[in-house]
């Protein structure tokens, strides 16, 4: 039944994002890993929309965080706020405190800022002073980025992107594409005008947690998992494969990896009405799971080699079972 209801907000939310199918897809996935987003993709391009939508299709709340260089980390946390009447402090959540959180232009602040997501993603909880205050059981965290303008960003540490289950990147729409999209946004305006509420789901929390169970009951089997494994560990001695791969790798992958890897492929098998994951399952998620988990060269990335080349020489030289 869970499946069932779970192709149901795929379908509320496709009926509304026109365009972003690959992207639709890996927000559902992430969702049912229990995982976090970053997405990377020029303006106009509806990440922001996405994850509203996908709020609206669930019961939960959705909170939008701007980030710019002032950003304090209390501005995510939140803070202690003092009581004049009795002398108290009492804490104030701050908007991490929701079940889908958009990091909006993420590199934007400095990494003070950045680093204060690093428990919130990793641990799920919150820590302001000698208290610790846990977080929502449907808790995603999806951060976005400006591949096109530089100028006053910060790159994101390491650390912090290797929290996040997949990097996704996504593309212009086609020309089909962009005027169902000028159909779709005028008829919206028209029922925004006449005062009609927006459509929404009302997917529980607990179907929710129903399909997390059911996607790892997914099976994968033993041949797969060395795969998958084998996959993640080339990216760490890539001279197995060639003496080019060794020569663009600086840093492979961590152990993170295949975590991310396993839950990814199960929940895309899963979401494709599979009970079972097959190795072009692996294949077809790798690059959103390991893009931004591996470190080029110099030399590489003199030579214009980019992490998706690099994924898709090792997808093609690792031995399929």
């Amino acid at each position: 039944m869970s499946q069932q209801e779970i192709l149901q907000l795929k379908q509320f939310v496709s009926e509304k994002i026109i365009g972003q199918q690959a992207l639709i897809n890996r927000l559902l996935i992430a969702i049912l890993a229990d995982g976090h987003l970053l997405v990377e993709g020029a303006p106009g391009l509806a990440k922001t929309r996405a994850i509203k939508v996908i709020g609206e299709g669930i019961e939960g709340d959705f909170h939008r965080i701007q980030f710019t260089p002032d950003l304090l980390p209390a501005d995510l946390t939140g803070t202690e706020i003092y009581r004049p009447q009795d002398g108290s402090f009492t804490f104030q959540q701050g908007p991490l405190f929701h079940n889908l959180v958009l990091a909006d232009e993420i590199n934007r602040a400095p990494a003070k800022v950045q680093s204060a997501l690093l428990e919130a993603m990793a641990e799920r909880q919150i820590t302001v002073g000698s208290v610790t205050y846990p977080l929502p059981e449907v808790f995603l965290v999806m951060a976005t980025q400006n591949p096109i303008e530089q100028e006053g960003t910060y790159p994101l540490p390491e650390a912090q992107l290797d929290r996040f289950l997949m990097h996704v990147r996504v593309d212009y729409p086609n020309a089909e594409e962009e005027r169902a999209i000028l159909h779709l946004t005028r008829e919206e305006a028209r029922n925004s005008q006449q005062g009609q509420e927006p459509e929404t789901g009302g997917l529980s929390r607990q179907t929710l947690v129903e399909a997390r169970e059911a996607v790892l009951d997914t099976f994968l089997a033993d041949n797969l998992e060395t795969y998958l494994v084998e996959l993640v560990m080339a990216t760490r001695d890539a001279a197995r494969y060639g003496d080019d791969l060794a020569g663009w790798i600086q840093y492979g992958a961590s152990p993170r990896a295949s975590m991310a890897l396993d839950r990814c492929a199960r929940a895309y098998a899963w979401l494709d009405g599979r009970d079972f994951v097959t190795p072009e399952d692996i294949q077809i998620i790798a690059p959103d799971v390991l893009r931004h988990r591996i470190i080029l060269s110099y030399e590489a990335e003199a030579d214009g080699i980019t992490p998706d080349r690099c994924i898709e020489e090792l997808i093609a030289r690792v031995a399929v079972p």
